[in-house]
């Protein structure tokens, strides 16, 4: 009987020794496993949140709180926010106007982090042999962008300066690829976009900027969560944020360098690249009172143009450390 105890402890400490060799061989899902796994869904776009995904240095940061990260990559601001509402992601960057279609859509967005100011990495531009020369000039033409996104707040502000009515140009409501086919073919008169997509145009194709956002908007991308996993997972937002500011930091002291790594990911030339990290500004900064104000202003100048269907109030997105 002690004989048959016995056995029955080593085979246990085997069992045990062998589970701990397995755990050491594989500490993330060891840690997960552990401590209960949870998963930071990041829906991404062309910016810093690319190069946090390159370097795998969050899922090093959260594999002790036992979080597993995935990725998503989208074209730009809208689907990832109609993501959010449809409860696909926990996370991710995006432009100034979004968040207002979303919030009157009824999406559970809470801002959580901001970058620095941008107007200029934004702009209308026109083929290098246009007779356009003014925004004014493109009374009566036809406008690729896409709609909802922060170039489609870029045109109301564009439309106010130049005293011109939403029915005197022709928007064309285009993603960022095809409304590239469509400049480039020209389908279209104009496209209003963001870098990088800016700068390979720019450099690429020789396209004309007439105007940027400088004066009209302030062109900040947000980071945001929605309300529940705010709430519930602070720990992890902390740890985004935190490698975020990093990576950013990096950027801002490191463009030339960060211009080969962002090529690199991207598939796009470096002097496009190098192009638009002059015209960047790299960093994270807390939400303040003054931005909700602003993206307020984003709101009712919406509403007040006929573009959303119903006011819609910010301060019901306001991040916790706000609430």
């Amino acid at each position: 009987m002690a004989d048959r105890l016995s056995r029955s402890r080593r085979r246990l400490i085997q069992a045990g020794l062998a589970l701990a060799a397995g755990a050491a061989a594989q500490p993330r899902f060891a840690l997960a496993a552990a401590a209960g796994a949870r998963t930071l869904r990041i829906g991404y776009q062309k910016g810093p949140l690319s190069l946090l995904k390159a370097r795998g240095t969050l899922q090093d940061k959260l594999a002790p709180l036992g979080v597993n990260v995935t990725w998503t990559e989208f074209p730009s601001g809208p689907p990832q926010l109609e993501a959010l509402n449809a409860g696909s992601i926990d996370f991710g960057d995006v432009g100034e106007a979004p968040p207002i279609f979303a919030l009157a859509a009824g999406a559970p967005l809470v801002y959580y982090a901001q970058t620095p100011a941008g107007p200029s990495t934004e702009a209308v531009v026109v083929a290098k042999d246009s007779p356009v020369r003014t925004f004014a000039d493109l009374r009566g033409k036809r406008i690729a962008l896409v709609k909802g996104s922060n170039t489609h707040f870029l045109l109301v502000r564009l439309l106010q300066a130049a005293k011109l009515d939403h029915a005197d140009v022709k928007p064309v409501w285009l993603s960022p690829s095809d409304a590239r086919a469509a400049f480039e073919n020209r389908s279209v008169d104009a496209w209003i976009i963001w870098d990088p997509f800016l700068a390979v145009v720019q450099q690429t194709l020789g396209a004309r900027i007439v105007a940027d956002g400088t004066g009209l908007v302030e062109n900040r991308s947000y980071y945001f969560t929605s309300r529940a996993y705010a709430q519930r997972n602070a720990d992890v937002l902390g740890v985004a944020v935190s490698e975020l500011t990093t990576v950013q930091r990096w950027l801002d002291a490191n463009r030339a360098q960060g211009a080969a790594e962002f090529s690199k990911l991207w598939g796009i030339p470096e002097p496009a690249v190098a192009l638009a990290f002059r015209r960047a500004r790299f960093g994270v900064e807390p939400v303040t009172r003054e931005t909700l104000a602003y993206q307020q202003h984003i709101a009712d100048v919406f509403y007040q143009a006929g573009i959303l269907p119903k006011r819609v109030d910010v301060s019901q997105a306001a991040p916790p450390t706000l609430a």
